[in-house]
Protein backbone atom coordinates (compact mmCIF):
# COMPACT_ATOMS: atom_id res chain seq x y z
CA UNK A 1 0.00 0.00 0.00
CA UNK A 2 1.46 3.34 -1.05
CA UNK A 3 0.65 6.59 0.80
CA UNK A 4 1.55 8.90 -2.05
CA UNK A 5 4.30 10.70 -0.14
CA UNK A 6 7.98 10.04 -0.29
CA UNK A 7 10.68 10.58 2.26
CA UNK A 8 11.83 14.19 2.10
CA UNK A 9 8.55 15.49 0.61
CA UNK A 10 6.69 18.04 2.75
CA UNK A 11 3.74 16.59 4.65
CA UNK A 12 1.51 19.38 3.41
CA UNK A 13 1.23 20.91 0.02
CA UNK A 14 2.35 24.52 -0.18
CA UNK A 15 0.11 26.70 -2.33
CA UNK A 16 1.30 29.93 -3.90
CA UNK A 17 -0.29 33.13 -2.61
CA UNK A 18 -1.43 34.12 -6.08
CA UNK A 19 -3.12 30.70 -6.48
CA UNK A 20 -4.97 31.16 -3.15
CA UNK A 21 -5.94 34.74 -3.99
CA UNK A 22 -7.24 33.71 -7.41
CA UNK A 23 -9.43 30.96 -5.98
CA UNK A 24 -10.73 33.22 -3.21
CA UNK A 25 -11.64 35.90 -5.76
CA UNK A 26 -13.43 33.30 -7.92
CA UNK A 27 -15.36 32.01 -4.91
CA UNK A 28 -16.48 35.52 -3.90
CA UNK A 29 -18.17 36.12 -7.25
CA UNK A 30 -22.00 36.08 -7.15
CA UNK A 31 -23.36 32.61 -7.89
CA UNK A 32 -19.97 30.90 -7.52
CA UNK A 33 -19.85 27.44 -5.91
CA UNK A 34 -16.99 26.94 -3.48
CA UNK A 35 -17.27 23.15 -3.81
CA UNK A 36 -17.03 23.25 -7.63
CA UNK A 37 -14.08 25.69 -7.61
CA UNK A 38 -12.25 23.56 -5.03
CA UNK A 39 -12.88 20.30 -6.89
CA UNK A 40 -11.77 21.78 -10.24
CA UNK A 41 -8.49 22.91 -8.66
CA UNK A 42 -7.74 19.75 -6.68
CA UNK A 43 -8.23 21.09 -3.15
CA UNK A 44 -10.71 20.41 -0.38
CA UNK A 45 -13.64 22.82 -0.14
CA UNK A 46 -12.94 23.32 3.58
CA UNK A 47 -9.47 24.60 2.71
CA UNK A 48 -10.96 27.15 0.32
CA UNK A 49 -13.44 28.24 3.02
CA UNK A 50 -10.47 28.74 5.38
CA UNK A 51 -8.69 30.86 2.77
CA UNK A 52 -11.86 32.95 2.40
CA UNK A 53 -12.05 33.51 6.19
CA UNK A 54 -8.39 34.51 6.25
CA UNK A 55 -8.95 36.88 3.33
CA UNK A 56 -11.98 38.51 4.98
CA UNK A 57 -10.10 38.86 8.28
CA UNK A 58 -7.19 40.59 6.55
CA UNK A 59 -9.55 42.88 4.63
CA UNK A 60 -11.35 43.91 7.81
CA UNK A 61 -8.07 44.43 9.68
CA UNK A 62 -6.70 46.55 6.82
CA UNK A 63 -9.75 48.81 6.85
CA UNK A 64 -9.53 49.46 10.60
CA UNK A 65 -7.29 52.20 11.94
CA UNK A 66 -4.13 50.69 13.37
CA UNK A 67 -3.74 53.09 16.26
CA UNK A 68 -5.51 55.99 17.86
CA UNK A 69 -4.30 59.40 16.78
CA UNK A 70 -1.61 60.75 19.09
CA UNK A 71 -2.67 62.91 21.98
CA UNK A 72 -1.91 66.55 21.41
CA UNK A 73 -0.89 68.60 24.42
CA UNK A 74 -1.47 72.31 24.22
CA UNK A 75 0.79 74.83 25.96
CA UNK A 76 -0.73 76.50 29.01
CA UNK A 77 0.57 79.66 30.59
CA UNK A 78 -0.59 80.47 34.13
CA UNK A 79 -0.07 84.04 35.26
CA UNK A 80 -0.43 85.28 38.80
CA UNK A 81 -3.17 87.81 39.30
CA UNK A 82 -1.80 91.28 40.05
CA UNK A 83 -4.26 93.51 41.90
CA UNK A 84 -3.62 97.03 42.96
CA UNK A 85 -4.49 97.53 46.63
CA UNK A 86 -5.75 93.96 47.06
CA UNK A 87 -4.87 91.99 50.14
CA UNK A 88 -2.75 88.86 49.87
CA UNK A 89 -5.80 86.66 50.42
CA UNK A 90 -7.89 85.97 47.35
CA UNK A 91 -11.40 87.31 47.34
CA UNK A 92 -14.09 84.71 46.76
CA UNK A 93 -15.90 84.97 43.45
CA UNK A 94 -19.67 84.92 43.32
CA UNK A 95 -20.94 81.44 42.50
CA UNK A 96 -24.04 80.42 40.59
CA UNK A 97 -26.65 78.51 42.53
CA UNK A 98 -26.80 75.08 41.00
CA UNK A 99 -28.80 72.57 43.01
CA UNK A 100 -29.58 68.90 42.49
CA UNK A 101 -32.73 69.61 40.46
CA UNK A 102 -31.47 72.59 38.44
CA UNK A 103 -29.86 72.59 35.01
CA UNK A 104 -26.83 74.72 34.33
CA UNK A 105 -26.25 75.92 30.78
CA UNK A 106 -22.88 77.09 29.51
CA UNK A 107 -23.72 78.29 26.03
CA UNK A 108 -22.65 81.91 26.16
CA UNK A 109 -21.26 82.24 29.65
CA UNK A 110 -17.82 82.73 31.07
CA UNK A 111 -16.41 80.93 34.08
CA UNK A 112 -13.59 82.66 35.95
CA UNK A 113 -11.73 80.99 38.78
CA UNK A 114 -9.02 82.55 40.92
CA UNK A 115 -7.09 80.57 43.47
CA UNK A 116 -3.52 79.94 44.56
CA UNK A 117 -2.41 83.00 42.63
CA UNK A 118 -3.79 81.66 39.35
CA UNK A 119 -6.66 82.82 37.18
CA UNK A 120 -8.60 80.42 34.97
CA UNK A 121 -11.10 81.81 32.45
CA UNK A 122 -13.37 79.46 30.46
CA UNK A 123 -15.65 80.66 27.67
CA UNK A 124 -18.40 78.75 25.91
CA UNK A 125 -19.31 75.13 26.55
CA UNK A 126 -17.11 73.46 29.15
CA UNK A 127 -16.32 69.76 29.27
CA UNK A 128 -16.85 68.78 32.90
CA UNK A 129 -14.31 65.93 32.86
CA UNK A 130 -11.59 68.12 31.35
CA UNK A 131 -12.27 70.92 33.83
CA UNK A 132 -12.06 68.44 36.73
CA UNK A 133 -8.68 67.25 35.47
CA UNK A 134 -7.35 70.80 35.19
CA UNK A 135 -8.56 71.70 38.69
CA UNK A 136 -7.02 68.53 40.17
CA UNK A 137 -3.70 69.34 38.50
CA UNK A 138 -3.76 72.90 39.81
CA UNK A 139 -4.61 71.67 43.33
CA UNK A 140 -1.65 69.24 43.24
CA UNK A 141 0.75 71.95 42.06
CA UNK A 142 0.21 74.08 45.19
Amino acid sequence: MESGTRIGDPARRQHDRSFKAGLVEQSLQPGASVAVIARNNGINANLLFKWRRDHKGKTIAASMPTAAPPTVLLPVHVEPVARVGASSALEPLPTAAVGPGSRATTRGGVIELEFAGAQLRLRGAVDEAALSSVLRALRRSQ
